[in-house]
């Protein structure tokens, strides 16, 4: 039983596998902020190009 203890204590695997689920939750809090921040700039960048596509006189 002792040992069974000791190996179970000296286990790390399930440790990495929480790490890196953290490490890719905060990656994707940073991507959702990020285009979040970005989302607004370029709606008014699309809206300036397609207001001054409608106002190109055709031929």
């Amino acid at each position: 039983m002792k040992n069974l203890v000791t190996r179970f204590a000296k286990d790390e695997s399930g440790a990495t596998a929480i790490e890196y689920g953290l490490i890719a939750a905060g990656i994707s809090v940073a991507i959702i902020a990020l285009v979040n921040a970005i989302g607004g700039n370029l709606e008014t960048v699309f809206t300036y190009i397609r207001d001054e596509l409608g106002t190109v006189p055709t031929e």
